[in-house]
């Protein structure tokens, strides 16, 4: 199984689909720094939340130099309905092939009521800007 970026390894450089359309990269973020976070679905309580609370503080990371992108394997029209729903002013962008999941270790076996699977472990990185 993949593990998580170790601190001071290059990222991997990803495209992605994003929520509105279009595509979103790594190169995109070049120059600042990058809350890269990763969450197991869209419109859970959980994720839900932390969408919120991420887009609550985007203006204090924004100061800082950073944006914030949150990742998962949902589908863009999903992910539309997500962010219009909670009124989220974060970029969401969709993985459903987990291949930017996976080279960031974010997609890892999980297990749940004793049900072992594949899925997104919640995970928040903080890419430098070089």
């Amino acid at each position: 199984m993949p593990r998580a970026l170790e601190p001071g390894k290059k990222a991997p450089d990803f495209q992605l689909p994003r929520d509105g359309g279009g595509t979103t990269s790594l190169s995109d973020f070049a120059g600042r720094k990058l809350v890269l976070y990763f969450y197991p679905k869209a419109d859970t309580p959980g994720c839900t939340k932390e969408a919120m609370e991420f887009s609550r503080l985007k203006a204090a990371f924004a100061k800082t130099g950073a944006d914030i992108l949150g990742v998962s394997a949902d589908p863009v029209p999903a992910q539309d309905k997500f962010k219009d729903k909670h009124r989220l002013s974060i970029v969401l962008a969709s993985d459903e092939t987990h291949r930017m999941l996976e080279a960031y270790g974010a997609w890892q076996e999980k297990s749940m009521y004793g049900r072992k699977f594949l899925g997104i472990v919640r995970t928040t990185m903080l890419i430098a800007p070089d």
